[in-house]
């Protein structure tokens, strides 16, 4: 574990918070061409990125307090505010995607945009920019699975030490399996949204897989409380998916 990688005089590196930066900036880029290639304003990107991190983060911690810190949050507010190891304490992966992305809808609605083509375009970017950030993870040591004797085991000395399944490792490798899919799809798509929803579908099988190895806290019978988000996750998408699909061929 490596929670601050490195220090410039007095100030601190921290990893999760590093990593995070460049899922920001990657994005921005990667989107931003993506944008002028469709003949879009690559100069709203930058809007919709910002938009996305700040809303998504305070959801993701507001989560987090609701569903693991509540009685601690009303004895002593400003536990919304902590930190730890450079990062906000505590965080929930699905309240930042609802998080941001209700600001980048109505951002989308309120520039008159095309909603499935604009998520399109951002969607191998949010496989990338996850694949980044659970390296963050790896290295903050957060985020771990349950102990192993797999050749795979980490120990992570800040948590305990037992040998445990690096579920963050697994969880990059697989986004960025996904990246890599989607931005090869991109051209290949055949009907607006494709793109974004087979990522959500994508992203919900993987993440069901890999909350077998991960340390969770709260669980019901042999599933966790995030494969339940998932597999609703899941439905909609595919749904949506369907959906989608019929629509453009009975236009087309």
């Amino acid at each position: 574990m490596h929670p601050i990688l490195f220090k410039i005089g007095n100030l601190s590196i921290y990893s999760w918070g590093f990593m995070l930066a460049i899922a920001v900036l990657l994005a921005i880029w990667g989107i931003s061409r993506l944008f002028e290639q469709e003949g879009y304003n690559r100069d709203m990107v930058l809007d919709m990125v910002i938009l996305m991190v700040v809303f998504g983060i305070i959801v993701a911690r507001l989560s987090y307090i609701v569903v693991y810190e509540w009685q601690e949050f009303l004895a002593h507010p400003l536990s919304f505010f902590s930190l730890q190891n450079g990062g906000i304490s505590g965080l929930i992966w699905y309240g930042a995607f609802l998080g941001g992305f209700i600001p980048f809808a109505i951002y989308i609605w309120h520039k008159q945009l095309s909603f499935w083509k604009v998520t399109d375009m951002f969607a191998p970017f949010l496989a990338l920019g996850y694949a980044i950030v659970r390296i963050g993870c790896f290295l903050n040591g957060c985020c771990y699975g349950e102990i192993t004797n797999s050749v795979c085991g980490v120990v992570f000395p800040y948590v305990d030490a037992f040998t445990r399944h690096p579920t963050q490792l697994y969880s990059s490798a697989i986004n960025l399996v996904l990246f890599a899919f989607l931005i090869w799809f991109y051209p290949r798509r055949k009907f607006p949204g494709q793109v974004f929803l087979l990522y959500l579908m994508g992203y919900s099988l993987y993440r069901f897989i890999v909350e077998f190895f991960r340390f969770n806290l709260i669980t019901y019978g042999p599933i966790s409380l995030g494969q339940v988000y998932t597999i609703g996750l899941f439905i909609i998408a595919l749904v949506l998916y369907l959906w989608q699909r019929y629509r453009y061929r009975q236009t087309f």
